[in-house]
């Protein structure tokens, strides 16, 4: 496995704009030009509502926010809607010249405090404004996910679409209060639209201890499949697993360097990774506290001497 350095923190939302006022939940970066990119994140307003956003980055020697939207790009959806009660950024895919962005829709519950599905907004302008493709999410409880489902990561192999993503496998009543359980699991689709998911779990709790896996990250590399994830006990944390087929997962541990620092930002959990490749390196973007509430920061992948990773 290799070693990551923390870069420090990229984006504080605290009394940003309307839309961020505070939290800047599950970031994903994807390229503008140069060392640009365009951060797709979940901020929440004044009344605590999440909606889906950006905030334009440059990553050289530091990273240096640029620009942060003056209005979200996907806002709670309609009264009685599956997302009327919050939108939580997941991935971004380029298909032809559109951008699907999958997201998470929260709707609340009276026996559970929430319900989740996945719905989908497209863009045809490289990113300003998107679309949702309708009203109803893409993907919802079913017999194979029957609580919920959210937080897919996407990839398109030659015409193949392919979603990790997390389900519920119960609620319990824990101390006098509801507790969610849920896994990853894996589900292909011919469009991106239509989704079909078999209850395939790829990872699973290692221990009494661990009750909830985070958005998945999932990219293709020359070792197979790399899954970044993040899982909790007591805290979140970050962990690691690869694949050689991207149904067969086996858990690596945590990544080295992306522990909770001992003080600050990040001091009481990380979470919600996501990583990409920027000029020939790894670079990962993350949570700290609060599910996002003091924003996100960012890391990369340590090389030694020789230019290989460490």
């Amino acid at each position: 496995m290799s070693s990551w350095r923390k870069r420090g923190r990229v984006f504080d939302p605290e009394k940003s704009v309307h839309w961020t006022r505070s939290h800047a939940a599950l970031p994903f970066a994807t390229p503008l030009e140069g060392d640009r990119y365009r951060v797709y994140c979940s901020g929440r307003d004044d009344d605590g509502r999440s909606s889906i956003g950006f905030v334009d980055v440059t990553f050289g020697s530091v990273a240096h926010v640029d620009e942060v939207a003056s209005a979200p790009v996907v806002s709670p959806g309609k009264m009685g809607a599956f997302d009327d009660s919050g939108v939580t950024m997941s991935c971004l895919v380029r298909a032809e010249d559109r951008l699907f962005v999958y997201y998470t829709g929260w709707s609340l519950g009276i026996t559970v405090p929430f319900y989740l599905a996945i719905g989908l907004a497209v863009s045809e302008d490289g990113g300003e404004t998107f679309r949702r493709l309708h009203d109803a999410p893409i993907m919802g409880r079913s017999p194979p996910d029957p609580y919920l489902v959210a937080s897919p990561s996407v990839l398109v192999e030659s015409g193949r679409w392919r979603m990790w993503y997390v389900s519920a496998t119960e609620w319990r009543m824990v101390d006098g209060s509801p507790r969610h359980y849920y896994n990853i699991r894996h589900a292909e689709s011919d469009d991106g639209v239509e989704w079909h998911p078999d209850g395939r779990v790829c990872l699973d709790f290692e221990g009494p201890s661990e009750y909830a896996f985070g958005r998945p990250c999932v990219i293709r590399t020359e070792v197979g499949y790399e899954m970044w994830f993040c899982v909790r006990g007591s805290r979140y944390r970050l962990g690691y697993a690869r694949s050689a087929d991207g149904l067969s997962w086996e858990r690596r541990g945590e990544p080295v360097g992306l522990a909770p620092s001992d003080e600050g930002w990040d001091a009481e959990m990380m979470a919600y990774p996501s990583v990409f490749q920027h000029d020939g390196r790894k670079l990962v973007l993350y949570n700290g506290n609060g599910y996002g509430r003091t924003g996100f920061g960012w890391a990369e992948e340590a090389v030694d001497s020789a230019g290989g990773a460490e």
